[in-house]
C-alpha cells in the first residue's frame, strides 16, 4: 500500500475516532481521551486534509471551528412548519388537556414528559447521515439558515453514528447557554466595564445570530434535541424515537420520562418544580406529549399548535421581602452599581440577601422607597433582581431611594455620560476599589497570570502601602513581603518568582492587562497585531484606530483617552523599565508589514487557501478586512464563484478588483 493510500485510511480513522470522542464528551458527558491527545489527533487530521484537499468533507471534525468571515443570513422555508405549544399554568388545565385527548382517541394514552428548555428553537436537516441545514424557528414557516454557526456546537453531530437512519429527516431541539458558561462570559463583560447579558436565553439567541461563526464556537453553546420528523421511517412511539435519536449521536434530555397516567405527569412536574435550580441549563416548564405516533396523527393540529402536546409553565421563582438598605459598589472601571440589601429570603433553593438594582434609571422606574416590600426574582435562574414594589405595604413617611452624587469610597463627585446608563467615579488613580481592581485584573490568568497573587494578597499589599499601581509589583522584593500576615518565606518566593516570569508574557496579554476600558482580549490582540507596539498605539489617532478591524469609535476613544493621562504614560514607562513586553516578539512579527496599512479589503468567492489564512495575511500586513462593499472599500479581492450582485456593486463603485496572486505580490 502506497503512502497516499495509508494517509487516506488514516484520515478516515481519525475522523471516526474524533467523532466518537466528541460524542462521549459532549453528549454522554463521559470523556474517553485527554484534551491534549484529542488536540494532537485533530491537528494531525487538519494537516492531512491540507495535504489532500480532494478529501474535503464538510462533516469532518475539523470543520467545527467556524469562520470569522462576516455574512448575512438567508431565509428558507421549513419543510414541516415549526408550530408553538399551547401553555398551561395549572394542573386543572392539564386535566382538561387529557380529557380532550381521550375524547378524540377513545383509548388509553401514554405521555412523555420532557423538560421545557429555555433557549432558541432550531430545526436540523440530515441527508444520508450528514447535517445539511439548520434553520431557526423564524415565523414558523420560514427561518434563518444558521448552518455554519450550528456546526460549531459540539453536541450536534455533523455525521450520524451507525448506518440505520432515514435518508432524509428533520430533528427539532433547543440551543442553550449553560449557566456556568453564561456566568464566565458575564464576568468578562463586567471586568471590561460593560453591561452584563440579561439572561442565558437571550444570550443563546443572540449568539446563534452572530455573523462570526468562529465567535459562536467560542461561546460554548449546547443543544438538546427532542422531536424527529420523517415521512414514514420513524419508530411507532415518541419514546422510542428519543432512544433512537440518542443512538444516532444526538443529545436528548436524560431526564425525560414515560408516564402511564396524568397522575405520573403531575408527580414529574412537582419534582422538577423543586429541583430545577440544580440543572446545568435553564428550563421554564415541562412539555407533555402523547407518546403514540398514530394517536398524534389522529389528534392532528390547530392552526398554531399540535393537539397532542402541551406545555406546563412554571411560575417565575419569586419571593417578597423587605428592602433594608441600598449600597453602592465601585468596580475596576469606576462604574458604580446600586445593590439592594434585603431581609434574607429563600429563592430557587438559595438564601438571597442581595439583589442588583442595575442603575439610576432602574431605581426610578421601580419608584423604590426606603424599607419597601419588594418582589425578587432570579434573572435566568442565576442573578437575583428586584422586579417590583408592593406599594400597599409602603410606610406613609418613606423616602424615595436616590442615587448617590459622590463616590462612596473616595468621595469624588460621580459623572454620567449622556449616552450611558451607569455613573462613574472619575478618580481613576486614587479611588481604592479601582486601584485594587486594576491590579487584580493585571495579575489575572488571562492577563499576566502571576502565581500567588489573588484578591486577598493584593488587598494586603495595598493596605501595607507596598503597591499602589501595577508597576509597583515589579519593585517588590522578598524582604518587603515576608513576615506579612499569612506570608511565609515560600509564599513570598513564589510571588516574586511569578512576577519575574510575567516579564515574558506576550504583548497582547500585557495590553489586555492594562485594563483600558472596552479593550478585552480580542480587541487587545487586534490592536497588537495592527500596530505591533505600545508606542505606536499611543501615537495613533482615534480616526486611524477606527480603521483597524473590530475597533469602533467607542473603543478608539477609550484608548486615546487612556494615553492622554500623564500618569498612564508614566506607568507604561515604568513597566518598560521593569522588562515587561511592550511590543510583539520577532516570532509574532514574522510575515508582518505595513504594506496594506489603511487599506480596506473585501473578500468574496473561493480561493486556493482558506479565507482565514487570507484574512490573517491582510491583517498581518496592516490591512482591514471589511464584510461589505461600500465607497470606503479600497480593493475587492475576487476568488472563484463571486456573486453577480456583489460584482455589479463593485463595478458600479469603480472599486479596483484584485486576485489572490495580486494580493500576494502586494505584500511580497
Amino acid at each position: 500500500m502506497g503512502k497516499k493510500e495509508q494517509d487516506i485510511q488514516r484520515i478516515e480513522y481519525l475522523r471516526n475516532t474524533l467523532r466518537e470522542y466528541n460524542y462521549n464528551y459532549y453528549v454522554k458527558a463521559q470523556p474517553s481521551v485527554s484534551d491534549y491527545d484529542f488536540d494532537m489527533m485533530l491537528k494531525e487530521l487538519q494537516d492531512l486534509e491540507l495535504t489532500y484537499p480532494e478529501m474535503f468533507d464538510p462533516s469532518s471534525p475539523t470543520q467545527r471551528v467556524g469562520s470569522d468571515i462576516n455574512k448575512s443570513f438567508t431565509q428558507e422555508p421549513h419543510k414541516y412548519p415549526m408550530l408553538s405549544l399551547g401553555n398551561t399554568y395549572t394542573k386543572e388545565e392539564l386535566k382538561a388537556f387529557e380529557d380532550r385527548v381521550f375524547r378524540m382517541v377513545k383509548e388509553p394514552v401514554e405521555y412523555v414528559c420532557e423538560l421545557k428548555y429555555d433557549g432558541s428553537s432550531i430545526s436540523l436537516t440530515y441527508e444520508n447521515g450528514l447535517l445539511t441545514k439548520a434553520l431557526t424557528r423564524g415565523d414558523g414557516a420560514i427561518g434563518d439558515n444558521v448552518t455554519d454557526n450550528v456546526k460549531t456546537i459540539r453536541s450536534i453531530p455533523l455525521k450520524l453514528r451507525g448506518n440505520e437512519y432515514p435518508d432524509f429527516f428533520e430533528i427539532r431541539g433547543e440551543i442553550l447557554m449553560p449557566f456556568k458558561r453564561f456566568e464566565e462570559l458575564n464576568a468578562e463583560k463586567i471586568e471590561n466595564g460593560e453591561e452584563p447579558y440579561a439572561n442565558p436565553r437571550n444570550f443563546a439567541a443572540g449568539t446563534l445570530k452572530l455573523q462570526n461563526s468562529k465567535l459562536v464556537g467560542e461561546r460554548g453553546l449546547d443543544c438538546y434535541l427532542y422531536y424527529m420528523l420523517a415521512e414514514d421511517e420513524t419508530k411507532p412511539t415518541h419514546w422510542e424515537n428519543l432512544q433512537w435519536a440518542e443512538e444516532l449521536g444526538f443529545k436528548t434530555s436524560p431526564d425525560a420520562k414515560l408516564c402511564a397516567s396524568m397522575e405520573e405527569v403531575f408527580a414529574f412536574i412537582d419534582y422538577w418544580d423543586k429541583h430545577r435550580a440544580n440543572l446545568a441549563v435553564p428550563i421554564d416548564g415541562i412539555v407533555v406529549k402523547v407518546n403514540n405516533i398514530a394517536q398524534q396523527e389522529q389528534l392532528g393540529y390547530t392552526a398554531k399548535s399540535p393537539r397532542w402536546a402541551i406545555s406546563y409553565k412554571f411560575k417565575a421563582e419569586s419571593a417578597m421581602t423587605r428592602l433594608e438598605s441600598v449600597s453602592f459598589q465601585v468596580g475596576r472601571t469606576g462604574a458604580v452599581t446600586p445593590v439592594a440589601n434585603l431581609s434574607p429570603v429563600q429563592l430557587a433553593g438559595t438564601t438571597v440577601r442581595r439583589a442588583s438594582l442595575h442603575n439610576e434609571d432602574f431605581i426610578i422606574g421601580l419608584d423604590l422607597h426606603e424599607e419597601d416590600t419588594v418582589s425578587v426574582e432570579k434573572g435566568g435562574e442565576i442573578i437575583p433582581k428586584v422586579t417590583g414594589v408592593d406599594i400597599s405595604e409602603r410606610k406613609p413617611d418613606a423616602k424615595a431611594v436616590t442615587f448617590i452624587k459622590d463616590c462612596p469610597v473616595c468621595g469624588t463627585p460621580l459623572v454620567r455620560a449622556i449616552d450611558e446608563a451607569n455613573h462613574y467615579c472619575p478618580n481613576i488613580t486614587d479611588c481604592p476599589p479601582q486601584v485594587k481592581g486594576r491590579i487584580i485584573h493585571f495579575v489575572s490568568r488571562k492577563a499576566m497570570d502571576i502565581d500567588g497573587l489573588g484578591e486577598e494578597t493584593i488587598d494586603l499589599l495595598y493596605r501595607e502601602n507596598l503597591v499602589d499601581d501595577i508597576a509597583d509589583l515589579y519593585s517588590l522584593k522578598i524582604s518587603d513581603i515576608i513576615g506579612l500576615e499569612r506570608m511565609g518565606e515560600k509564599s513570598a518566593e513564589r510571588i516574586i518568582q511569578g512576577i519575574e516570569v510575567s516579564k515574558q508574557v506576550p504583548f497582547p496579554r500585557v495590553l489586555y492587562g492594562l485594563g483600558i476600558r472596552y479593550v478585552g482580549q480580542t480587541v487587545a490582540k487586534q490592536l497588537a497585531l495592527a500596530l505591533h507596539s505600545i508606542d505606536k498605539i499611543m501615537a495613533t489617532s482615534q480616526e486611524e484606530l477606527e480603521k483597524i478591524d473590530e475597533i469602533g469609535g467607542k473603543i478608539a476613544e477609550s484608548v486615546v483617552n487612556f494615553f492622554l493621562e500623564m500618569k498612564n504614560i508614566q506607568l507604561i514607562n515604568r513597566l518598560k523599565e521593569a522588562g515587561v513586553q511592550m511590543m510583539l516578539s520577532e516570532e509574532a512579527l514574522v510575515d508582518t508589514s505595513d504594506k496594506l496599512r489603511g487599506l480596506s479589503i473585501v473578500l468574496s468567492g473561493t480561493f486556493s487557501r482558506s479565507r482565514d489564512e487570507i484574512k490573517e495575511l491582510i491583517e498581518k500586513n496592516g490591512g482591514k478586512n471589511s464584510s461589505s462593499v461600500s465607497k470606503n472599500t479600497d480593493y475587492f479581492l475576487a476568488g472563484e464563484k463571486v456573486g453577480p450582485a456583489k460584482m455589479a456593486k463593485v463595478e458600479k463603485l469603480n472599486i479596483p478588483i484584485i486576485s489572490e496572486e495580486e494580493l500576494l505580490k502586494m505584500i511580497e
